[in-house]
């Protein structure tokens, strides 16, 4: 059976190529965070919590202490860039296509065929794990397809994560803070707040409340995974689940986007709004959350909508 793990061991395979090439090029900081970063994908669920987190606080003092350095690896120069693109054109995106139809047409597949009968995968990751079948699937074609230098893609895939530093693993982050908060018992907290607030019986401003609050959190946050665990124990389940009997896959799939909504508006959000603003070498790094204000509002409305009249309206 092909689980969860194998993804952790891919994932470690690249993170541990590119400390080794950081290693090569004497470039230290960035072998040490890499490596460790490796180890955590390759030994993590082997170590104790006592080892996971100094392995965490290793990474934090790398990157705090500025370890991490922007690398200058031999690639295609940008007139062989634009010579492949004047060539190819937009069939150059067919690689890239290969990674979501194989997760898509893989897991249906899976799931409404005999194939699912076969055991193959570890039940309730398929799609996961289909994702990094077509990861590989499109490495490979783009390999044969385009013939490039054997190291071409270590070395591309190091420029883009040096590029990204840090912020590469801030979801990763972020998402066990989330756990954390909600152990601690945070959205029990904020839900006794909301309950006293909200008058009994509105279920319209529940839904409102849960999801403003799941957009506030993610902005604080700086990730919808780590707000949801806090407003899910807070409003989510006692509430709109437990007390207004709504529907929880709506409730939990339309609630997550309301966080992303507040992905949207943050520099928390680190590796999606600031680290574009840097590569595109802008002047302002709050350029991309300026421009995603107008599209980030009236979603966060509309699912409020979609919310109430799904998951209570529809379901009742």
């Amino acid at each position: 059976m092909i689980t969860y793990e194998w993804l952790y061991v891919l994932a470690g395979a690249a993170f541990g190529v590119w400390a080794a090439l950081s290693a090569k090029d004497r470039r230290w900081g960035s072998a040490a965070f890499w490596a460790l970063l490796s180890a955590s994908f390759l030994l993590g669920s082997h170590l104790s919590d006592l080892a996971n987190g100094v392995l965490v606080l290793a990474l934090v003092a790398i990157a705090g202490l500025g370890g991490l350095k922007r690398s200058d690896p031999p690639t295609t120069s940008p007139q062989e860039r634009e010579a492949y693109a004047a060539q190819l054109g937009n069939r150059l995106f067919l690689p890239a296509l290969v990674v979501p139809l194989t997760a898509v047409a893989g897991t249906l597949l899976y799931n409404y065929t005999p194939l699912g009968e076969t055991g193959l995968f570890e039940p309730r990751r398929e799609t996961l794990i289909l994702f990094g079948i077509g990861v590989i699937a499109a490495l490979i074609g783009a390999m044969v397809w385009l013939r490039p230098p054997l190291m071409a893609p270590a070395e591309e895939g190091r420029r883009l994560i040096d590029s990204i530093g840090w912020a590469a693993i801030l979801p990763q982050m972020l998402a066990a803070l989330g756990a954390v908060f909600a152990l601690a018992g945070v959205g029990e907290i904020i839900g006794g707040i909301a309950g006293g607030i909200i008058p009994e019986g509105s279920v319209f401003l529940t839904v409102v409340v849960f999801a403003l609050g799941m957009a506030g959190f993610t902005m604080i946050m700086g990730n919808a995974f780590a707000a949801f665990p806090v407003m899910a124990a807070a409003i989510g389940i006692p509430l709109l689940i437990g007390q207004y009997g709504g529907n929880p896959a709506v409730i939990g799939a339309v609630g997550m986007l309301a966080g992303f909504c507040g992905t949207l508006l943050t520099p928390m959000a680190a590796n999606f709004n600031i680290v574009p603003a840097a590569l595109l070498e802008l002047k302002d790094q709050n350029a991309v959350i300026r421009q995603q204000v107008g599209t980030a509002v009236p979603l966060l409305v509309c699912n409020i909508v979609i919310i109430y009249v799904g998951a209570f309206w529809l379901w009742n």
